[in-house]
This record gives structure tokens, C-alpha cells and sequence, in this order.
């Protein structure tokens, strides 16, 4: 008697455990091979994709769920290896450092993670803030909080005075002298120190600021402004921790040096010249191009008293010129990571990228392959994101209609699933 209550307990532990839901896909973006297919059968059980089924197959049980999405085109979670998920662009935004206390960061980011999510991205690269995205992280990856997940560079790595200077435009009382532990740094030892500092507060990746920047308080957006051997102490010493480098550059001659010494992504690469495009290609480095961010400054550069003076005239300069150099690059062959910086625009909108990205030349499928699998590669995480497959986390986004046919779709995501929970229907 005990043996059969004993079983009869095991097998409804099982069965509980076994429920399944069902994904009715009208068309299924395949991301490896670019191609959509009709009618298949996506079925989820806990956080996993257990099988991609020909046709709409039945529940086996009454405790399995069918999700209608039979007109909809359905495709892996999205990527984007470019946010800033901390805050986003308004007029106040460069009194913020003296008005937010930690804590209003980190509700201001939880809000920003929801919206992210809902916009279809299930997963992110931060790519700098104040090191309340290290902790947003934990608590999405908790369950505290809904959100994408996200692999971060904590706070970027600059030199003095440089983009990454969280002390330019400062009154000189209020300067001071930060160093590798605020992210600042100037030689070799600070590099290395600034890194294994990194490392230390919880980073996923390395963020360097090769050049200088459109948004930062600062007379230039293009010098460079690492020596080689700096940027070459910090993918080295990143390499020994694990990590990898992404580096901000706007200049050609910064973005040489971050390249020819071991960087990873080069995002905007605004006036990127062919033989950066050659070198980035014999490098295996990937190019983020971040248009939407452009544009964004660009046009807002032409309302008075949204940015300080010194920034106008930078984003007039470099923020139109990103899709041309997109264009040429996608052309040239260089390898293409989706990446939108969003913060500079608002948050959610990140899909308008897909348009622009096509706008310049790029076929749509491939604008999809480079916000899944492409950049599921680049994380490392190729094994379990970026594709709907068998063993693969169910990361699942759909939209209502094609975006092979149109590619504004891709802006207004209308089902989200994310490790199996669905968050948007």
C-alpha cells in the first residue's frame, strides 16, 4: 500500500512537472539557415524548448496550454548588444548625477527592464551606467524584477578628461582626480587595475571609451584617446578574468588602435575608413552601429536647450553619418551585431533599428540573424539563445505580421516569452 501511494505521489509530482505549452506558429523565423517556415509546432516545458514540431500538434493532456499564433511570425528573443539600462535621454539629464540617489537610479532602471521586455528583447549588453546594473541584473536573474537578461560592463573605462569621465563638465571643486576604481585611467597599471576592478564589482564585459564621444561634456567627439599599449593591458588582462571588450569609438585612428590590439565590438564607428573595415574583417571584430542613436541626437541637437551647448555641434557632425558608414561596412563585409545604444533614445523603441538597418542595405533576415544568433555568438551563449531549437531557453518573440515584407513590425512586438514565462500576449 505504501509503494502505491509512494508511486502514485511520484507520478503527479511528474505530471506536474511535466506540463507543456504549445506555440501555434503561423511562420517561424529559422535564424541559422534565414529562412521562415510555415505551420510549425514550438513546444515549451519549464524554461526549455523540447521540440519544434511540422504542423499544429495537439496537447497531450488537459494540463497543457495552447498559444494561438497562427498569424503571427514567430522568431527567437531578441538582442541587443548595446543599452544603456540605467536611465535615457531628457533635457535634465546631465543634472541627474546631483539630484538621483542610488536607490531612484535603480527604480528608474527596473521600469526601463520591464519596458525593454516588452519592446521583445529578452536579452541585453549594458554597456556602462553606474553599477546599479550589476545589482538589476541579479534581481531580474531572480525573478525579482521582469526584465531582460543582461550581461554588463558595470561602469565604462575612459582616460582623464576623456567620454568616459564621469567628472567632465564638473566645477574644478568638485573634479577631483578619479581613478581606475571610478573607471578612470592613464597608463598601463591603471588599465589593468581598472579591469580586475571591473571584475571585482561584477562585470560580464569590458566597456573602453577609444575616442571621444557626441553626449559627454567634452570639446571633441572623434580624438583618440588610449594610448595602444593601454588598450592593450586592458584586453589582456580582460582575456585573464574572462571577458571580453567592446570599445565606444567615433574617430578612425581610435578605432585602429582598439582593433589592432584585441577589441572585440566597435560600437558607432561613425567614420570608420576601409582599411578599419579591412582590419575588422581580418580581426573577426564586430561592428555596432547603433543608428537609431544617431539620428536621435542628430535631431535633437536642433532643439535648443535639450543638450549643452559644447554637445550640439557634435551630434550635428557625427550623429547623421552612422547609417552611411553602416552601409559601406555591411557592403565591405564586416561582421554586423545588433546594437541600438538605447538610453540615448528612450528605451522600447529599440526595434526601429531593424528598419534602419535595412533602409541601408541590409537584407531584413540578415537584420534578424544579427539580433539572435549572430549576437547569441557573441556573448557565448550561441548553445542556449538566438535560435528555436530543441534544448534551447524558450526565449520566444512574435510579431503580427512579416517583417520580411514589413520590417516596421519589428516595432511593435505583440507576444513575449522569456525562460518559458510569458509576459506580453
Amino acid at each position: 500500500m505504501k509503494r502505491a501511494l509512494l508511486a502514485l505521489c511520484m507520478f503527479s509530482l511528474y505530471s506536474v512537472a511535466a506540463q507543456q505549452t504549445l506555440l501555434h506558429c503561423g511562420k517561424l523565423v529559422d535564424t541559422k539557415s534565414g529562412k521562415i517556415l510555415d505551420q510549425k509546432t514550438v513546444i515549451v516545458e519549464g524554461n526549455r524548448i523540447i521540440a519544434v514540431e511540422n504542423g499544429y500538434s495537439d496537447p497531450r493532456n488537459d494540463h497543457d496550454t495552447v498559444i494561438d499564433l497562427k498569424s503571427k511570425t514567430v522568431m527567437p528573443g531578441l538582442i541587443d548588444m548595446h543599452v544603456h539600462i540605467e536611465g535615457e535621454t531628457n533635457p535634465g539629464r546631465y543634472l541627474e548625477p546631483f539630484t538621483k540617489n542610488e536607490a531612484d537610479v535603480a527604480f528608474t532602471a527596473a521600469e526601463i527592464a520591464k519596458r525593454t521586455l516588452m519592446a521583445g528583447f529578452t536579452t541585453v549588453r549594458d554597456l556602462g551606467g553606474s553599477g546599479v546594473n550589476v545589482s538589476l541584473r541579479k534581481a531580474i536573474a531572480m525573478g525579482k524584477v521582469p526584465g531582460p537578461r543582461v550581461f554588463t560592463a558595470e561602469k565604462a573605462i575612459g582616460t582623464t578628461g576623456g567620454h568616459a569621465d564621469p567628472t567632465n563638465g564638473y566645477k574644478k571643486e568638485l573634479m577631483g582626480d578619479p581613478g581606475p576604481k571610478e573607471g578612470v585611467v592613464n597608463g598601463i597599471d591603471d588599465a589593468r587595475k581598472a579591469v580586475r576592478q571591473r571584475y571585482k564589482n561584477g562585470a560580464d564585459w569590458i566597456k573602453i571609451t577609444a575616442t571621444g564621444g557626441v553626449l559627454s561634456v567634452a570639446k571633441s567627439g572623434q580624438n583618440p584617446q588610449f594610448t595602444e599599449e593601454e588598450i592593450k593591458a586592458i584586453t589582456e588582462t580582460a582575456k585573464e578574468y574572462g571577458m571580453q571588450v567592446a570599445a565606444h569609438a567615433h574617430g578612425d585612428e581610435g578605432m585602429q588602435r582598439a582593433v589592432r590590439n584585441g577589441v572585440k565590438t566597435i560600437e558607432h564607428g561613425t567614420l570608420m575608413s576601409e582599411a578599419t573595415m579591412d582590419l575588422m574583417k581580418q580581426k573577426d571584430a564586430y561592428y555596432v552601429p547603433t543608428i537609431t542613436a544617431g539620428n536621435f541626437v542628430a535631431k535633437k541637437a536642433k532643439i535648443k536647450g535639450y543638450y549643452p551647448a559644447i554637445i550640439v555641434p557634435k551630434a550635428l557632425a557625427i550623429g547623421p553619418q552612422i547609417q552611411n558608414t553602416f552601409a559601406k561596412a555591411y557592403k565591405r563585409g564586416v561582421p554586423i551585431a545588433f546594437g541600438t545604444d538605447a538610453g540615448v533614445f528612450p528605451h522600447g523603441l529599440n526595434g526601429q533599428e531593424f528598419g534602419l538597418m535595412a533602409e541601408a542595405g541590409m537584407p531584413v533576415i540578415e537584420t534578424l540573424q544579427s539580433a539572435t544568433v549572430t549576437n547569441a555568438e557573441l556573448l557565448g551563449v550561441g548553445d542556449r539563445l538566438g535560435q528555436i531549437k530543441e534544448g534551447y531557453l524558450a526565449d520566444i518573440v512574435a510579431t503580427d505580421d512579416d517583417p520580411i515584407h514589413n520590417v516596421k513590425t519589428m516595432e511593435s512586438i505583440s507576444f513575449v516569452m522569456k525562460d518559458g514565462v510569458v509576459y506580453k500576449e
